[in-house]
């Protein structure tokens, strides 16, 4: 499929540092899609970056769909993490007729990368477009995992129409249903319903308070690790660190913070699609949001290229297993310790019937905490959580 007819290449002077060739910045490095050299070639690409113009759905956050030209000036400005990069900046996708015709765009874009084993990273525009994101896994017939940095939980109210903070809804909503789990990372508790929360907790979703997580950043690293499609709102970062929002919070994460979790995920060998929303230049001060976001991705780029390919459906030669008796539970918990990374994973039983529809999760990412927790007889919440899924 010509995924060009989709994307508008970039006026590549406006990213112009100084006029000279560093060799080493990302803009040197980076096979772009410009007005003057065209599509680039996608066979030797590990990562593509997509921006998309699309914000008619943002709540008061319109001017959103003019960031990624706005990141992409401080991104190029940024040295390489590593000089033999494989990556391609694919222009942006214009805003469509209708919503539904970006969204479109977005989905078919997104779905033709993952099935070159490309993994997108998506400039936007308002977090709406987390839907499309997620659409692009259904021709692909795979169950995934979502993972949002943010400060609420977007299923918006039975009454409002689809926008940027009812997203999840109908994500949870589309037939056929593809998502196995949704896990928010940072929640704002004066920011959500009590009953949305009592939801979460019946459809057996994981979800964290800021305060929770900013306890023990490390324990994030495990909660993106089991993502399929990151979808990262910038209004999860506090006022101070990301002024350029229509809706920002004076609590949130640091911008230290949110480069750690963008490190953690790009890490992950699961993760397949990375997208940073909710960005609005007109809001920011001396392009603070926009320089902010350019160095979460460079983040979430030196993470990918750290990679160890080592979750554990491989070589079991190369994970220390440990089996943990609960006393009255069936089953002892298993869990598994990679020997190059020192992550750990925990196995969740699961009838052989089902083993092949749920191949990618039935192996849960988690800590030496919870292998501690499972030593003090308590089930760790992860496995439980899984295990009624899979019951």
């Amino acid at each position: 499929m010509d995924i060009s007819i989709y994307l508008e290449g970039i006026n590549i002077p406006a990213f112009d540092i100084d006029g000279v060739i560093h060799q080493r910045r990302i803009g040197d490095l980076l096979q772009i899609h410009s007005r003057e050299s065209g599509f680039p070639a996608l066979d030797q690409i590990d990562i593509a970056i997509i921006g998309v113009n699309e914000s008619r759905l943002s709540i008061n956050n319109f001017g959103s769909k003019e960031a990624p030209d706005e990141v992409r000036k401080f991104l190029y400005r940024l040295y390489a993490p590593k000089r033999n990069i494989r990556i391609a900046d694919l222009g942006n996708i214009r805003a469509g007729h209708d919503i539904d015709d970006t969204y479109f765009a977005v989905k078919t874009v997104i779905s033709s990368l993952l099935k070159q084993n490309i993994l997108p990273i998506i400039i936007g525009g308002s977090q709406d477009l987390t839907y499309a994101n997620y659409m692009a896994y259904e021709n692909m017939g795979q169950i995934i995992n979502i993972a949002a940095i943010d400060s609420s939980f977007d299923l918006g109210n039975a009454e409002e129409n689809f926008n940027s903070r009812s997203y999840l809804s109908k994500i949870i909503l589309h037939q056929p249903n593809f998502l196995f789990n949704y896990t928010n990372i940072g929640y704002q508790t004066y920011f959500v319903d009590q009953d949305a929360i009592q939801l979460m907790k019946n459809l057996f979703f994981d979800v964290y308070r800021l305060g929770e997580i900013r306890s023990d950043i490390e324990e994030v690293e495990p909660l993106v690790r089991n993502a399929d499609l990151i979808s990262f709102d910038i209004g999860a970062i506090r006022q101070n660190d990301a002024p350029g929002n229509a809706n920002p919070s004076p609590n949130g994460f640091n911008g230290e913070e949110a480069c750690r979790i963008a490190r953690y995920a790009g890490l992950s060998d699961k993760l397949s699609s990375f997208g940073i929303y909710e960005i609005n230049p007109a809001m920011d001060l001396n392009g603070q949001t926009t320089h902010l976001a350019a160095q979460i991705i460079w983040y979430f780029i030196e993470g990918f290229y750290q990679r160890k390919g080592d979750f554990p459906h491989k070589q079991k030669q190369d994970y220390l297993k440990y089996m943990v008796a609960i006393a009255e539970k069936e089953h002892d918990i298993v869990f598994f310790k990679s020997k190059k990374s020192g992550r750990w994973w925990m196995q969740v039983p699961i009838d052989d019937a089902y083993q092949g529809k749920y191949d990618r999760h039935f192996m849960v990412p988690c800590s030496i905490k919870d292998y501690e927790t499972a030593n003090h007889k308590e089930i760790p919440d992860k496995w439980w959580q899984v295990y009624q899924k899979l019951m």
